[in-house]
């Protein structure tokens, strides 16, 4: 995602400087011709030339802003000179100042001290941090408390250990036993953001029981009228080009409670290319949870208080690789998340056997207790920033009826029932908001169990 961020400042600073110190050996030489003029003409010429001197001194911040503008428009492309546009509308020294303040300020709150820093080859920043210093912990019903133990996995849950796919493990790198590795966040991953107070967070929107609208457009397959206690997955991950830098193209499961009003539950994990969150387009491992709709509480990843990571070699938010290619290898990711009958907590497993962590069921409120729905399927944001529908991609952009190695696929679906036991789905449904733009199909077989195919290009002849 293009965007003019708070070193784009600093460099206005040097060239203004810079012309400052050219303007101040411009005035040595005057002071030099002065005392010649003094000798040669009298004081009256002298006084003329002050006054010529700091009138040129007083034109000169209107000089410099223009210089910086010639540059400023030369440096960047059009598209990004609009990003600048938007994040700075209206541009005032004291307001730049106080918003740097609070960036740095939260970026202090969610940034905790390292133990080691490691680098990704895809630019990002892997703090190894004390698991007892995570961000989790700043949480008012967390504070004091420790990590817990890992839970007995739900029955009919057969794993083996391997190697985790993400693009940061390339550095041969890991983090130490006893700390886990956070993605550090930037000034300018929150200058990104439309406020620091929606950083991490999705967009509060209208929500009903069989999917959502406010601009976002789903796809997905799921099951309700039962009580859930959690779901199984293995989801194709492929790289969906998102157009807009204010949009995302998404695939998660989605485990759900509460009345789809204002007291929404719901526990989020799968993969997401955000150019607005990361900066890039990468698809990532993400996670998120709500216990108000999206509304105040929640975020991603572990950009607030509230999951706990118990896991030393998985990142959350972190590049996932490879991915899958249209009529090529195919890739996915398998994921479980699940209540511990013990304690009630809800946790998550990536990959094969790898436990990431838990969210606490002191967060929840309805999900204290139970989900009353889960959902599989894809989700992106449907700007119309040019008017139209968007070309934003679901899953692999194709749809659904193209099949394997073309479309993006969610296969073996499963739910967590009562006595903690993984079962097939029965009674699945499958729904898509636009079928002209993204749709869905499901189907069930021997080796897949439950599964879906969904996806789409966006705007088409038959989506405008």
């Amino acid at each position: 995602m293009a965007s003019v961020h708070w070193e784009k400042t600093e460099e206005t600073c040097f060239c203004f400087d810079f012309r400052r110190r050219q303007e101040e050996g411009k005035c040595t030489k005057q002071k030099q011709k002065q005392k010649t003029d003094r000798d040669l003409f009298g004081r009256t010429q002298v006084h003329t030339r002050r006054m010529h001197s700091t009138f040129s001194f007083q034109i000169l911040p209107i000089i410099s802003s223009f210089v910086f503008f010639l540059l400023f428009s030369t440096a960047v492309s059009a598209s990004q000179f609009e990003d600048f546009r938007r994040l700075n509308q209206t541009f005032r020294p004291g307001e730049e100042s106080k918003k740097m303040r609070l960036i740095r300020t939260h970026l202090l709150k969610i940034n905790k001290p390292s133990v080691k820093t490691i680098q990704s080859p895809d630019g990002d920043i892997l703090d190894c941090v004390m698991v007892h210093h995570q961000p989790a912990f700043d949480h008012p019903v967390l504070k004091g408390t420790k990590p817990l133990d890992p839970p007995e996995r739900p029955y009919g849950h057969h794993h083996h250990e391997s190697e985790m796919y993400q693009l940061w493990s390339l550095s041969g790198e890991y983090c130490p036993e006893g700390t886990i590795p956070i993605r550090r966040t930037t000034e300018q991953d929150i200058l990104r953001a439309s406020s620091i107070k929606r950083f991490g967070r999705k967009i509060a929107r209208p929500v009903r029981r069989d999917s959502s609208n406010g601009g976002h457009e789903h796809a997905v397959g799921y099951v309700s009228g039962d009580q859930y206690y959690g779901a199984k997955a293995s989801i194709n991950v492929w790289d969906p080009k998102v157009t807009d830098r204010f949009e995302f193209s998404l695939s998660q499961m989605w485990v759900i409670s509460g009345s789809f009003g204002d007291d929404l539950n719901t526990i989020e994990a799968g993969w997401q290319v955000s150019p607005e969150l990361y900066g890039d387009n990468y698809p990532r491992f993400f996670t998120y949870w709500t216990t108000d709709a999206y509304q105040a509480t929640g975020c991603y990843n572990l950009l607030c208080s509230g999951f706990v990571q118990t896991n030393n070699r998985i990142a959350i938010g972190a590049a996932i690789s490879p991915t899958s290619s249209y009529n090529g290898g195919q890739f996915d990711i398998s994921l479980l998340i699940w209540k511990d009958p013990k304690h009630g907590n809800w946790w998550l497993e990536f990959g094969s056997g790898v436990l990431v962590g838990y969210w606490p069921a002191s967060l929840f409120t309805h999900l204290r207790d139970h989900a009353s729905m889960v959902q599989f399927g894809g989700e992106v944001v449907n700007s119309q920033a040019t008017g139209s529908h968007t070309s934003t991609e679901m899953g692999s952009g194709h749809f659904s009826g193209e099949g394997f190695g073309k479309a993006s696929y969610f296969r073996n679906m499963q739910v967590v029932d009562w006595d903690n036991s993984l079962i097939p789905l029965s009674n699945l449904k499958v729904l898509a908001d636009n079928p002209n733009c993204y749709d869905i199909r499901g189907g069930i077989n021997n080796v897949w169990g439950n599964y879906i195919y969904y996806g789409g290009p966006g705007k088409n002849p038959k989506c405008p």
